[in-house]
């Protein structure tokens, strides 16, 4: 007969893994589950885009299936879920990746290969692990439109980013300014503050830092007399000191004279420093030694304070360059400052020429004491050494001040910080001869022209592309060698290790420089308020991230930095005529096409290369938008002409790859230009739903967040999961490095996506760290899967054999005993709840409590309850309630736990579908299911009698008595009638699954137990801090009719001192005294004592159960077919004999023997020998055939 449900010989998850996703991918699931969803109303998802450049890792694994789920949920609620794939093609990790394996580096583009040429490299490198990526796509069960993705290379997108970018620039949002930023001389490029903000950007470094010794000019005469009057000021990058052009104090602050000695060369000093800063330089006890008998050497510097002075008496005190190897000066324009074109029209002899442009130095102008709202005595002096090149602070203190800064002039007549963009002091021959001549001190300079100010930016530690960071932390870097030479020559006070937060560029690991730029900004903070109140209507989960790291982030908003010096990525769209006086930002590749006809009319340019491709304007395909490229270089060879006539060139910055992220609700439609209704109407905008890692937060995140509520007044997505990291089992970050990292095609094929997934989701909450353990997903797999499928099994054997059909009439729930009824509304009540927690966005309340069902309550209780209900006789209405009643279960769980585990859900479902109506309709094509009434007085009645069970059994196993040797009593002092009632109502299932003779009901106020109540330190504290002690003593001196008070209501009232201190039942633990004879155990207002007596009857009755179990293991051990009948004859023993003679005919019924014998057995009988706790009985068991 063939089986109607399938039956198989063995469980492997792995392999059922590969069988269905054969079957997905042969009948085009994924696309059926969006056709026949088509016209149901959408729910809108956006996936954020990998890059194809690396391989993809177990962390992808997390990501993908905490996005899988709720699009598989959504759909099997009946929406119309569509999910484009994508690919993020631009940016550093693409170029510095090219850059490596091409063995160059960014200042080779356009001289070793031509930016053409390396633009086509990294096109190709940004696809080199796309199969990668779809194999793990489609192994992993993640369903999204891999066949339809959008490209940020692809110049569709490029136009809508442009598009978005107009809109910015016609807001107002939009604007140029050279400023201070962060610049990342290892990949060559400013970045962004939310770049910065990345996690793990900002790190601990122990630098050399020196507090230096600046002269003072004219001093105060309370300042002479004892050697050299002298300002202390501390920096942790001594580089910077000779770019130094003045000292800023607090205005407020209290300084100090003191006359001491330079501890280094013992040279005579009289140094000022803020009060609060004295202690940190000099020791107390020095104030007392006498000044005049100080030896070099000495541990202890004597010392005198002889003036005080606020911040602001200090202030306009010059002093002298410390490092005279560079004067400062400034450009002479129509937009100089005030103090700059005074300055050269009193003093022409300073004024020198470098081509067209005009400079004049500034030395007398610079180098004296300025004030600064941003000075602190936390740390250092108290006075900040001023280097206006390298910190926005400093910039806007020193401009504020009227001093210069301290450029250098290239030969292209470009002022320049002393330092290039690749970490190093420039060298003379890089400098405009004049500015030399008039500003540079060659003998002085020469010494570390050239110079890296980093190891990290040294090329002689990153050959071939790869950093040597152990070569690089021995060498001594630049700040080592300067404060050593200030040392010897007297200009440094103290030089010492220092551990301070400093930021590293997010893609090289390697410190940033802060450099003074020319670049586009976006005007952020002009919308922050805005931001901030749209980010309150999002759905954060967890609520905490979008409080604080995301909420505090706005509230700290800045300019967000766009302009990238880069190669490959977006263009900005904007063109500018040489004297910055007029400019186009262009929003279409129609607009480009029709101002490059304008240019061609005007003779600005030959021809419109967009014309001579056969490019037509308006016409939206792929072939058309083919026959051009948007990138460099071919764009900058673009010259447009201005409203005056006049050649407009691009500017030839590139666009933060984070905004082509952020463009992507937009732009992976080619909106405004096409599917502008639907993103209008809002059926494919905002998203309801986003999710990605942390480290998203300040980027993708934002970004999505920053361009809808600045272009279009919205949000970008409605809800939003920032998931956590996934960690190695010790809490250790993954990397290749440590050899910790998981290959996730490795795990998938060893285990199978479906385990893997619903360990990482039932492990932790998504945003969690995930400590990964491969042990954990083994223990998955036993658990639930393992669970379930021999529940399964269990179920198709027996139905097979008793040609169960479901499709028969169903017996009335009503009419189903008491057990069914139970499950059936336990299974509803799990409905409602993975319902409510996958709207919630929390998966891993719904994979727990699928898993409690499977495991504790269909498994454990259900199914083991009712065996007997499957074994043997007729299908009367009692066994067939018991199959539908199994069939309900276990296609409900198919259903519920679909969106987690796809390939283990979709064969239980096919499986018994298939069977009942021959449908073979994939459970990602059904809906999900809908909860029915539940019987909450069953359902808590049931969990009493599971409760008592389990505490039980723990008794039970406190003194070694097996399950199977039955005892005497169980008593249970009750609290009052309903639960007396209740407990009453399950008295046969709790003694069946106990094997206890009788039940026993007490008062609580009988007195046969003794309670006492011990106080929860850890939950009472936070409550009661003051009053705990006193309260705790209370607590432990509770009366028993107190105690029973506590139970029945749940909380206790007492008065501490005059205070009324309410005490939970949680918030304590009950411990009843054990009375001879028995053992007692308690939970919450629950306790049970059990009489672990044993009787000779006991005893007896625990033979019985014992021979029983080892004969239906050497049933199972032969291969005996369930329904097959034997005999047993054993050896006579004076320790079994009565056992047998007594229980003889229980013991047929339960292994199916038409007889047993006690007698001497045959010699050449084939013997068995049970193992009963030591006593060994031989027995002879045969079958008895048809």
């Amino acid at each position: 007969m063939k089986k109607k449900f399938n039956e198989y010989d063995k469980f492997n998850l792995s392999e059922i893994n590969r069988e269905v996703l054969q079957r997905w991918n042969a009948d085009n699931l994924f696309e059926q589950s969006m056709k026949v969803r088509e016209g149901a109303p959408s729910f809108v998802f956006y996936e954020g885009p990998p890059s194809a450049n690396g391989m993809p890792g177990i962390h992808h694994v997390m990501a993908r299936t905490i996005k899988d789920i709720f699009c598989r949920y959504k759909t099997m609620k009946g929406f119309h879920v569509k999910r484009k794939a994508g690919w993020d093609t631009h940016g550093l990790p693409v170029e510095l990746g090219v850059e490596k394996a091409l063995g160059i580096t960014k200042e080779d583009i356009g001289k070793k290969i031509s930016v053409d040429d390396y633009n086509a490299a990294c096109r190709r490198e940004v696809m080199k692990y796309t199969k990668e990526w779809e194999n793990l796509t489609n192994s992993m069960g993640y369903w999204v439109d891999m066949n339809n993705p959008y490209i940020t290379y692809d110049n569709r997108y490029i136009e809508s980013v442009w598009w978005l970018l107009n809109q910015l620039y016609n807001k107002g949002y939009l604007y140029k300014g050279y400023t201070i930023q962060p610049y990342s001389p290892a990949a060559g490029t400013g970045l962004s503050t939310h770049e910065l903000n990345q996690p793990g950007c900002y790190r601990d470094v122990k630098d050399t830092t020196v507090t230096a010794i600046f002269k003072i000019i004219a001093p105060f005469p309370e300042l002479e007399g004892w050697g050299t009057p002298c300002f202390l000021a501390w920096t942790t990058t001594p580089w910077t000191l000779p770019s130094n052009t003045a000292l800023c104090v607090g205005p407020k602050y209290e300084y100090v004279a003191v006359r001491t000695y330079n501890p280094y060369t013992a040279e005579k000093v009289t140094a000022i420093l803020a009060k609060d800063r004295l202690s940190a330089y000099l020791k107390p006890e020095g104030a007392e030694l006498p000044l005049d008998e100080y030896k070099p050497g000495d541990k202890v510097v004597p010392y005198r304070i002889v003036a005080t002075y606020t911040g602001n008496d200090l202030v306009g005190i010059k002093y002298q360059q410390l490092m005279p190897w560079v004067k400062p000066c400034e450009k002479v324009s129509v937009n100089s400052p005030a103090f700059v074109t005074d300055y050269a029209s009193a003093a022409p002899d300073k004024v020198f020429e470098v081509g067209k442009d005009k400079f004049v130095e500034l030395a007398d102008e610079a180098f004296r004491v300025i004030p600064g709202d941003y000075v602190t005595t936390d740390d250092g002096t108290g006075i900040v050494h001023i280097a206006p090149t390298f910190g926005a602070d400093d910039a806007r203190v020193a401009k504020a001040a009227g001093i210069p800064s301290l450029f250098m002039i290239n030969k292209k007549g470009e002022t320049r910080p002393m330092v290039d963009l690749t970490g190093k002091y420039y060298t003379i021959d890089e400098c405009a001869p004049e500015f030399v001549k008039a500003c540079v001190n060659v003998p002085l300079y020469e010494k570390h022209a050239g110079d890296y100010v980093k190891n990290a930016y040294d090329p002689k530690f990153n050959e071939g592309g790869k950093y040597d960071e152990k070569a690089a932390e021995k060498s001594e870097d630049l700040n080592v060698v300067i404060a050593l030479e200030m040392k010897q020559a007297g200009e440094a006070f103290k030089i010492e290790k220092h551990v301070h937060n400093y930021p590293h560029c997010w893609r090289t690991d390697k410190p940033v420089l802060y450099y003074p730029l020319d670049s586009w900004f976006i005007r952020t903070t002009a919308a922050r308020e805005r931001l901030m109140e749209k980010n309150e209507t999002i759905k954060w989960k967890p609520q905490s991230t979008g409080t604080g790291r995301f909420g505090k982030w706005l509230e700290n908003l800045q300019d967000w930095n766009l302009s990238r010096s880069r190669y490959w990525g977006t263009p900005l769209p904007i063109w500018r005529t040489e004297d910055g006086t007029e400019e186009l930002c262009i929003d279409s590749v129609e607009t480009l096409y029709n101002e490059i006809e304008k240019a061609v009319a005007a003779g600005v340019m030959k021809a419109n290369p967009y014309k001579e491709k056969g490019f037509v304007p308006g016409d939206y395909s792929k072939a058309n938008y083919e026959k051009i490229d948007l990138h460099r270089p071919y764009v900058d060879d673009i010259v447009l002409v201005s409203s005056k006539g006049l050649p407009m060139h691009r500017e030839l910055d590139l666009i933060d790859v984070w905004f082509d992220s952020g463009a992507m609700p937009y732009a992976q439609i080619h909106y405004p230009f096409e599917n502008k209704e639907g993103l209008d109407s809002g059926e494919l905008y905002p998203a309801d739903f986003i999710a990605e890692g942390v480290d998203q937060t300040r980027g993708w995140f934002f970004t999505l967040h920053a361009i809808a509520g600045m272009v279009f007044d919205s949000v970008a997505y409605k809800a939003v999961i920032s998931n956590g990291l996934v960690l190695d089992r010790f809490g250790n970050k993954m990397s290749k490095r440590l050899g910790n990292a998981v290959n996730p095609f490795e795990a998938i094929n060893e285990f199978g996506s479906d385990p893997l997934r619903w360990y990482m989701i039932a492990n932790s909450s998504p945003w969690d760290n995930l400590k990964y353990d491969p042990e954990g997903v083994r223990e998955t797999s036993r658990k639930l899967f393992a669970t379930l499928y021999n529940t399964y099994s269990f179920f198709a054997l027996y139905a097979n054999v008793d040609g169960f059909d479901n499709s028969a009439p169903q017996v009335p729930v009503a009419e189903r005993p008491e057990i069914d009824r139970w499950i059936l509304s336990l299974l509803n009540t799990l409905i409602r709840e993975v319902e409510e927690a996958l709207d919630d966005y929390e998966p891993t309340k719904a994979a727990r409590a699928i898993n409690d069902f499977v495991n504790d309550n269909l498994s454990n209780w259900y199914v083991r309850l009712n065996r007997k209900r499957f074994w043997g006789g007729e299908m009367d209405k009692d066994k067939l309630a018991a199959y539908q009643t199994l069939y309900t279960c276990l296609e409900t769980v198919a259903l519920l736990m679909a969106p987690i585990s796809p390939f283990f859900s979709d064969r239980l479902y096919t499986d018994l579908r298939s069977a009942t109506t021959g449908d073979t309709t994939s459970v990602h094509l059904a809906l999900f299911p809908v909860a029915g009434e539940s019987d909450k007085e069953l359902e808590e009645r049931m969990k009493l009698a599971q409760d008592i069970t389990s505490m039980v059994l723990a008794l039970r196993r406190k003194v070694n008595i097996k399950v199977r040797q039955p005892l005497g009593t169980l008593m249970i002092p009750v609290l009052d009638d309903r639960q007396k009632a209740m407990i009453e109502s399950m008295a046969d299932l709790i003694l069946s699954e106990v094997n206890v003779k009788d039940i026993k009901f007490v008062g609580n106020d009988e007195g046969v137990l003794v309670k006492r109540v011990k106080p929860d330190f850890k939950k009472l504290g936070p409550k009661y801090g003051k009053i705990m002690k006193a309260l705790a003593a209370q607590v432990a001196k509770m009366e028993q009719h107190d105690i029973m008070e506590l139970e029945r209501d749940g909380s206790f009232t007492f008065n501490v001192d005059g205070v009324d201190a309410t005490v939970e039942l949680g918030d304590v633990e009950i411990i009843s005294e054990d009375i001879p004879g028995w053992q007692v155990a308690n939970d919450g207002n629950l306790t049970v004592a059990l009489d672990v007596t044993l009787t000779d009857d006991l005893r007896r009755e625990g033979i019985a159960r014992d021979i029983v179990n080892r004969v239906q293991n050497i049933r199972k051990g032969r291969g005996y077919d369930i329904v097959d009948k034997i005999s047993i004859t054993f050896e006579p023993n004076a320790a079994t004999d009565e056992a047998i003679k007594a229980y003889s005919d229980y013991m047929a019924r339960q292994v199916l023997a038409t007889s047993i014998n006690v007698a001497p057995l045959a010699a050449d009988a084939l013997v068995e020998t049970l193992d009963l706790d030591g006593v060994e009985v031989k027995t002879v068991i045969e079958l008895i055939k048809p």
